[in-house]
């Protein structure tokens, strides 16, 4: 489970002010790498203005997914059964019904069971791609800290697999598996976090897999080549991040994804794109920004 902050330590939501002018993040996570080249001023609105974006309803289900499936691949390989996840899923829920961005859902009983429900057909899904028992499982939730390409950079590896030949970097996604065009994309997340094992440990890994629970696994195998690649991608975004944070200004990119931004209200080159997307029937309309836009223009015309 990755590390969504680029300065987390400083993410306090008790604190919630902007930062201060010439701000730099102390260091790049791999997803405030893919938000920054998704769109540069949606990750302003996050990390400079520090707005929140609560997670939703799925991303809130495969927190809860891996937090199970963290606990159950820590024991021992004959124990790492769907009864015993079934225990640890009964043992993990407390926690995640007290936290504040499930509170904030204020989902009633038939909602919550169907939470529950979801989180546990991602959780069984493990078994539909891997035998957990058959996993030498070296660390689970690896915290790695380490500058890579010249860029400081910080996330946590979900799981860290031991295999015949070398580690294995292994990253569970709960949301839809890729089609194979954009299989490629998707790889990057992982292939920096074996660029940053090896820069660790000394060791390369030999392979980086997304484990789309209950579909298939989406994997490559590491090379100097593949790593050379992220990690210069990786490169020429902290190269655009702290050019942006000097000169306070941060280009605007829009597309079918303005209709999942948290910040579409705060972004006229978004509305416009959601409007645009909308009269030509190339948005989906359950988009959430579809409901903010027109229900800002029937504001207006009142």
């Amino acid at each position: 489970m990755e590390l969504e902050v680029s300065d987390h330590a400083s993410q306090d939501p008790g604190d919630p002010q902007p930062r201060p002018d010439g701000w730099e993040p102390v260091h790049l996570s791999p997803s405030g790498a893919g938000l920054f080249k998704q769109c540069p001023t949606r990750w302003k609105y996050r990390y400079v203005d520090r707005l929140p974006d609560p997670p939703g309803i799925p991303a809130l289900v495969g927190t809860f997914a891996h937090r199970v499936l963290e606990l159950l691949l820590q024991e021992p390989p004959d124990d790492r059964t769907p009864d015993r996840a079934k225990e640890l899923a009964r043992e993990v829920w407390p926690e995640t019904v007290d936290h504040a961005d499930f509170v904030a859902l204020a989902l009633d009983d038939e909602a919550q069971r169907d939470f529950r429900w979801k989180g546990w057909l991602a959780i069984k899904g493990l078994w539909d791609i891997e035998d957990p028992a058959e996993i030498d499982v070296d660390s689970t939730e690896h915290d790695v800290q380490v500058t890579i390409g010249g860029v400081p950079f910080r996330g946590i590896v979900d799981r860290i697999d031991l295999g015949d030949d070398g580690k294995i970097i292994s990253d569970y996604k709960s949301g839809s598996a890729p089609s194979p065009r954009y299989e490629a994309d998707k790889l990057s997340q992982v292939m920096l976090y074996a660029a940053a094992v090896e820069a660790e440990s000394g060791d390369r890994p030999i392979e980086a897999r997304l484990l789309y629970l209950g579909q298939r696994v989406v994997g490559v195998k590491v090379t100097e080549e593949s790593i050379a690649k992220a990690v210069a991608d990786l490169r020429d975004i902290w190269d655009g991040v702290l050019a942006g944070c000097k000169a306070s200004q941060f280009d605007t990119s829009v597309g079918p994804l303005c209709g999942w931004c948290p910040y579409i209200e705060r972004c006229q080159a978004g509305t416009d794109e959601v409007r645009r997307r909308v009269k030509a029937k190339r948005m989906r309309i359950d988009a959430p920004a579809v409901a903010l836009v027109a229900s800002a223009e029937a504001t207006n015309l009142q």
